[in-house]
């Protein structure tokens, strides 16, 4: 790529540059240049930062002394070419530009302008306080200038593990990385301690301990900058110089995972998925009665089936997943949905029982016209569908907690919860409603009293389903670190698919009576 300038001035970066004398070789072109054009800037910053990803891969930079020294190289050639950007002026002049891997503002203070408070300087992560303005009157021609630029791929060169910490810590990146300097300034000394406001990019641990950091060569360092406020999304630190500065997050290196903890999760969450399959398969296959309708009950053991299945995977190559921040969220999101969706056609069953109950034999033609399999498999999902997409605009940083589910803090678990305790309560108004209702029927002779005490017994069985599938849920709100209640949870809710089984499949005499046609076939079948 070559720029040319109207004073007839062409510098040269290659496309292809990942190489630190590439890059040493471009920084020795600009020194020398004073003034660059905003369009100019931005589009050698694109080619440049463009290429980070390739710099990345471990063939090409492979020692943490190779990280650091790319990175500086790259923080210096960022901040020469910003520093382009200030122009002489009296008054006041200011410039800014949003790029996908750096943003940058340059805010310039000329003789004739004072400003009445502090000067605030902002990008979407971040934000700087700083007294321009007693730095002007310090300066020959009182005037300055600063540059503060915010980016959002730093981190994968000057990595958090360069922060010197105890042993036995992890050391998490949670801001941005971001840079202020007092360019084409003849005296940089500050007045007042300069206060930087960093949003949290990733979900803060309460039992981490946060450190505003500032880079020094070959690592980050905490001379001179304290933490002055800090809350679960952002923090704000002070730091009496200008330099390239971080938020990182220590926390202590958890405990080698119980192996018994994890195999009882490997072998519960695979008995209810074997289970979750004989349902479905008996949903499915198994002849029954012209009245039953099985399609709530097979979309519930697709949705939690999948859902389990999901969450094994996800469990066992977390170590994998995490790093993954977006697929770590999309798996959290579609974990989300397919749950709630379980939830949503249990609610969907209970009514068609309801139906059932209040049309006996009717309820046949209307299934036909109102209620048809296609209808309640829009309903079932759409209804996850959206409370999911609503959760997403409404907080997209709600999804991809450690474990890769709903992050607990700023109350975004109450999108699952909220629904599930919903369905629940309507769920035990509804079977009310049905018990009700079929005691007050009995009462009259000429109903069909075999038919009513199936759906009575059905309604039972609904109930007993709601207490299985949901009750493990709200019992998931009190663990706060138990192990007990950790592995009551545990099997609770990898059984749902036994449960359901039991329920539906193994007490159902109809179903055994199959069963046993199927077995003395097979066993036939072999004898001959």
């Amino acid at each position: 790529m070559v720029i040319s300038f109207l004073s007839g001035i062409n510098i040269t970066l290659k496309k292809g540059c990942t190489t630190q004398t590439c890059l040493q070789n471009f920084l020795d072109q600009i020194e020398n240049i004073t003034v660059l054009p905003l369009d100019t800037v931005t589009s050698i910053l694109t080619v440049a930062f463009s290429t980070l990803e390739k710099i990345l891969e471990p063939s090409i930079l492979s020692s943490p002394t190779e990280l650091a020294s790319f990175g500086n190289l790259v923080l210096k050639t960022s901040e020469k070419l910003i520093s382009t950007l200030v122009k002489p002026t009296d008054t006041s002049y200011s410039v800014n530009f949003t790029l996908a891997a750096i943003e940058g503002q340059v805010f310039m203070l000329g003789p004739n302008v004072t400003l009445d408070k502090t000067l605030g300087l902002d990008t979407t992560n971040s934000s700087v306080d700083i007294d321009l303005i007693g730095i002007a009157n310090n300066n020959n021609g009182r005037s300055a200038a600063v540059a503060f630029m915010s980016y959002t791929m730093m981190e994968n060169l000057l990595k958090p593990d360069f922060f010197n910490t105890p042993e036995n810590t992890i050391q998490t990146m949670m801001s941005t990385v971001i840079s202020a300097t007092l360019p084409k300034s003849t005296n940089t000394i500050l007045t007042k301690p300069v206060n930087f406001t960093f949003r949290h990019i990733r979900e803060s641990g309460p039992s981490g301990s946060l450190s505003c950091v500032y880079w020094n060569i070959s690592k980050w360092i905490v001379d001179g900058c304290t933490v002055l406020e800090t809350n679960s999304s952002y923090t704000v630190c002070s730091c009496d110089h200008l330099s390239t500065f971080a938020l990182i997050m220590q926390t202590s290196r958890p405990p080698e995972s119980d192996s018994l903890l994890d195999l009882l999760n490997l072998v519960c969450v695979s008995v209810g998925l074997v289970f979750f399959t004989l349902a479905l398969l008996t949903f499915a296959l198994c002849q029954w009665s012209p009245g039953v309708n099985n399609v709530a009950r097979i979309n519930i053991c697709i949705s939690l089936l999948l859902a389990h299945l999901l969450f094994l995977l996800t469990q066992h190559f977390l170590s994998l997943i995490q790093p993954q921040q977006v697929l770590c969220a999309v798996i959290s999101g579609l974990l989300h949905f397919l749950f709630l969706s379980g939830f949503v056609w249990m609610f969907i069953e209970a009514v068609l029982l309801f139906i059932c109950v209040k049309n006996l034999s009717q309820i046949s033609s209307k299934k036909r016209e109102v209620l048809s399999s296609g209808f309640l498999c829009v309903i079932g999902y759409a209804v996850a569908l959206v409370v999911v997409c609503v959760s997403a605009v409404v907080d997209p940083k709600g999804y991809g907690s450690e474990l890769c589910w709903i992050k607990m803090d700023k109350g975004f678990i109450w999108s699952f919860q909220g629904p599930v305790f919903v369905i629940l309560a309507l769920n035990m108004i509804i079977f009310i409603k049905i018990v009700t209702t079929v005691n007050s029927a009995l009462k009259n002779l000429n109903v069909e009293v075999s038919q009513m005490k199936k759906n009575k017994i059905m309604a039972f069985k609904i109930l007993g389903q709601c207490v299985v599938v949901g009750c493990p849920w709200i019992l998931g709100i009190f663990i706060n670190g138990s192990e007990v209640l950790e592995i009551i949870f545990l099997i609770l809710i990898s059984q749902q698919g036994t449960f359901i089984f039991l329920i539906y499949c193994a007490l159902n005499n109809e179903v055994r009576q199959q069963y046993r046609k199927l077995f003395r076939f097979i066993c036939c079948d072999k004898q001959h």
